[in-house]
């Protein structure tokens, strides 16, 4: 009885939901960490040794399609992170990321500037549209949708992030930036504000009340929990984009669980005119 409870229970799915955010971005850090002080070995064999992680994903996405219960939604939300962790390990660790990899020159013109940051992360981008359109087919009229919303969510967040540091924001996180994409921090700007953020900002606060009105009249334990999962996913999105703007040390919530650095590349050593000063977080 009591376990039936907390499993239905949409206080217990939005704690879930925030500690499965800052445990699994964790584990990514820690691991492309420890890889980065052992070499570009160690990173191809982060990627390869996390390939089951894909296929439980894949498999928990294809498994949980007609499970309409408080435990499919939960399966179908570790799934599709399951799925978006090990993508985003393969482009930490540099396997996975574009073609381009040298920094940005200060003085290059936006049109440059915006091809340039595409190349650094073309393969990646492309993977994640070719897994979202591979969950939408497979998830294509099944019951349990929060194993698709869960990726698409996740995908939309983070094409806006990047674009918000493409244009410019007020604090750019590159402390958690690995060797392989050193170069990465000279295709972001500093800068009090861009057009994209209030874009962002009024479509992840309208998402967060869609998902928050499902949940509240929801009719099953399966929705509820649902939709509860993808409206904490969802805020925790809307809080990492004000953490863009807002002055506060989020980096701390990781920091201390990652290895000290066994050096400084040179790439960081020589970030970018406007990203030396204040740069931290991922």
């Amino acid at each position: 009885m009591t376990d039936a409870w907390t499993l239905t229970n949409p206080w217990i799915a939005a704690l879930s939901a925030i500690f499965l955010w800052w445990f699994s971005t964790g584990i990514i850090l820690w691991r492309v960490r420890r890889a980065d002080n052992s070499g570009q070995d160690a990173h191809l064999w982060s990627v390869l040794l996390g390939l089951p992680l894909l296929l439980a994903g894949i498999i928990g996405l294809n498994e949980t399609r007609a499970d309409t219960s408080a435990i499919g939604a939960y399966l179908a939300f570790l799934s599709a992170l399951a799925v978006w962790g090990w993508v985003e390990l393969a482009f930490l660790s540099g396997i996975i990321a574009g073609p381009n990899i040298r920094a940005c020159p200060a003085d290059a013109p936006l049109a440059d500037r915006f091809f340039r940051a595409i190349g650094t992360i073309l393969w990646h981008e492309l993977l994640l549209i070719a897994l979202l359109i591979a969950i939408l087919i497979l998830t294509r009229d099944a019951a349990n949708i929060f194993g698709l919303w869960t990726f698409a969510i996740l995908f939309f967040a983070r094409i806006s992030a990047k674009l918000n540091l493409f244009f410019g924001v007020p604090r750019i996180h590159t402390e958690f930036l690995p060797r392989p994409l050193a170069h990465l921090a000279s295709h972001f700007r500093r800068a009090p504000m861009n057009w994209v953020f209030p874009l962002s900002i009024t479509a992840l606060s309208y998402a967060s009340y869609c998902f928050l009105e499902r949940a509240m009249t929801a009719s099953t334990d399966g929705t509820l929990i649902g939709f509860t999962l993808l409206s904490a996913l969802t805020l925790l999105a809307l809080l990492e984009h004000w953490f863009m703007v807002i002055p506060l040390p989020d980096q701390k919530l990781w920091r201390w669980m990652l290895p000290e650095r066994k050096s400084q590349p040179q790439a960081m050593q020589t970030l970018h005119p406007t990203l030396k000063e204040k740069t931290h977080g991922l």
